[in-house]
């Protein structure tokens, strides 16, 4: 009998709510410079607002995690994207600044529920020696909605108004959950799914009770969740570095305005996408080939991790379209090694757990993304004021460059087994 692949169905979903997520997230910071005018907002002011969102997605994180190991991914994902989208279009509402401060905590709260849903989805639909490259695919959704939203959000706000970008963006949600409510459902309840899928899917699975809830406590009291959280808290920081200060660096290195910015960052976000799948391919064909699963992510991130070290060399590097590849190569070795990353949380953790654990990751990184851009703004700011702001850019790419291979080498150091977590040795501890 012939295998059925519904999984890849299923893939194609997450990818779209990836998409959706970040496609919602940065219409603020594209419509900023209208609404400051509009609402007398201070960069102060604005800062707040962007901290808001910030904060609320670290601690959304976390929450979301329990969730869904709780509830379950199809409702757990579902609420996620019906608040957020919600939220999305509620800015299209709001008169204050804050009202926008309100619908920001309500769009990071929901919107962190995002990857703790999907990489557990993905744990529950793929066999391991696929995980890889499914959560490189939906990852490269954060890559297309960071090209699609600069494509789409200034054209309708200056065709419809301001108030029609946050409407009409935040609308796809709304059309993706009836997607989700039909489509969706675990691969043993799935009426499309045939036997031979079945056993596919579950094949290099360890078997685990469905039922079996286990404590964050008992989560943090392992090494392979704390390797997971260093991974996190020491890389995110540099992927939102590259999302909002890459436009800054064109505009004060090679002198480009709003109208010239739009084909560089394009091509480094596009490459990110090919990133993305690519180091879930990588490991997943090594995988297929024989190696160990843990010694196949290992050595994809650390490749990876060396990838984006060049970066480091930007001050001897004139050229802008040269400078362009190399911000690609480092932009889309970042994805690679993200989708690995998430992969090891369903690597070494049952089923049950894989959420809960992708939600502390996901915190540590917020929470790096939180300070990160205070590091950020006091070197650009002090080398600034010595008229040399370019290179205040160029410490930032070797800390972005170095930030890889440090990550690799105390995940590592903390995970000092490969031996994937067992739930019967969680179970005296657990509890829902």
């Amino acid at each position: 009998m012939d295998r059925t692949a519904i999984r890849w169905r299923i893939c194609a979903l997450l990818f779209f709510a990836t998409t959706i997520n970040y496609l919602d997230r940065q219409v603020l910071g594209l419509l900023k410079p209208e609404l400051a005018v509009t609402f007398n907002w201070t960069e102060t002011q604005y800062s707040y607002i962007v901290m808001v969102f910030t904060a609320c997605y670290a601690i959304g994180m976390v929450l979301s995690g329990k969730m869904v190991d709780k509830f379950g991914v199809k409702i757990g994902y579902g609420v996620c994207v019906l608040v957020w989208s919600i939220a999305a279009c509620g800015h299209a509402l709001v008169r204050s600044t804050l009202g926008f401060g309100a619908m920001r905590a309500l769009l990071g709260i929901s919107e962190s529920g995002s990857f703790p849903c999907a990489v557990k989805s993905v744990s529950e639909w793929f066999p391991r020696k696929e995980q890889a490259l499914a959560v490189g695919i939906l990852t490269s959704g954060t890559s297309i909605g960071a090209v699609a939203a600069p494509a789409t959000v200034p054209w309708l706000a200056a065709t419809y108004g301001w108030e029609a970008a946050f409407l009409i963006t935040g609308l796809t949600g709304f059309i993706w959950l009836g997607f989700w409510y039909f489509m969706y459902q675990v691969p043993a309840k799935h009426a499309k799914v045939n036997e031979a899928e079945l056993t596919y899917i579950s094949e290099d699975s360890a078997a685990a009770p469905a039922t079996q809830k286990v404590s964050w406590f008992t989560l943090l009291k392992l090494r392979p969740t704390w390797a997971f959280f260093a991974g996190k808290l020491l890389t995110d920081p540099i992927w939102w570095f590259m999302l909002f200060w890459l436009p800054s660096y064109f505009n004060s290195r090679f002198h480009l305005d709003l109208k010239n910015l739009g084909l560089p960052l394009v091509i480094v976000y596009v490459a990110t996408s090919i990133g993305s799948i690519g180091g879930g391919f990588v490991s997943s064909r090594l995988i297929q080939r024989g190696w160990a699963v843990t010694k196949a992510r290992q050595t994809t991130m650390l490749v990876f991790a060396f990838l984006v070290m060049p970066i480091a060399f930007s001050p001897f590097i004139d050229n802008m379209w040269a400078m362009v590849g190399l911000l690609s190569l480092a932009a889309a070795s970042h994805q690679a090694w993200s989708a690995n990353l998430f992969t090891t949380a369903s690597d070494m953790f049952p089923k049950a757990a894989v959420g809960s654990v992708v939600g502390i990751g996901g915190l540590a990184g917020a929470l790096g993304a939180t300070l990160f851009p205070l590091v950020v703004g006091a070197v650009l700011d002090h080398f600034k004021m010595l008229g040399h702001v370019n290179a205040g850019y160029n410490v930032l790419f070797v800390v972005c460059g170095s930030a890889y291979l440090l990550a690799w080498i105390v995940m590592r150091v903390i995970r000092s087994s490969s031996k994937p977590v067992d739930i019967a040795q969680l179970a005296p501890t657990a509890h829902s």
